[in-house]
């Protein structure tokens, strides 16, 4: 949560020419609601059913960078789903930049509380292990742009014959 996933999805789906998917966007979509409504009246568990559905038809495409929710890896069996995809990139930010890049983010449902950094601080203790768990590669952002994090990833794709789905 505000490790710069959607910003580098988006700038790495265009330098390979692939679609982008945001998976929060897409449970908006689906739902015709926003994430913070979803969270209102059906809970995070509710929302994080609705986050499994659309990484199962996920599973189907070709070609696209997806950028995940920050907690779908808390849910069984979706970090499985995430390495069935393709070659997974764990972004990382200290708990400071987290903090500075959620601060007045008011559609982070669980951020909504009287705490936000202590929050943070329960959540990158919870899903880090799981990230971590799913991840090819991790990759710090909070000391380099997104420039400097795609141009990474672009060469860890190349070195290494990756997986790129």
């Amino acid at each position: 949560m505000g490790a710069g996933k959607s910003t580098v999805g988006r700038l790495l789906s265009s330098r390979l020419g692939f679609s982008f998917v945001d998976t929060d966007s897409l449970v908006e979509e689906r739902a015709g609601a926003n994430i913070p409504w979803i969270f209102d009246v059906e809970g995070e568990n509710g929302f994080r059913q609705r986050e499994t559905g659309v990484l199962e038809e996920l599973a189907e495409l070709d070609s696209y960078v997806i950028a995940t929710g920050g907690g779908i890896v808390t849910k069984e069996g979706n970090i499985a789903l995430l390495k069935q995809l393709g070659t997974v990139f764990f972004l990382t930010a200290s708990v400071e930049h987290l903090v500075q890049r959620t601060a007045r983010d008011k559609k982070r449902p669980l951020l909504q509380v009287e705490n936000p950094r202590a929050k943070i601080v329960e959540l990158v203790l919870k899903r880090e292990p799981l990230y971590r768990q799913a991840a090819d590669y991790v990759i710090a952002t909070d000391t380099r742009g997104t420039k400097n994090v795609v141009a990474q990833i672009l060469d860890l794709i190349s070195s290494r014959k990756l997986l790129v789905r």
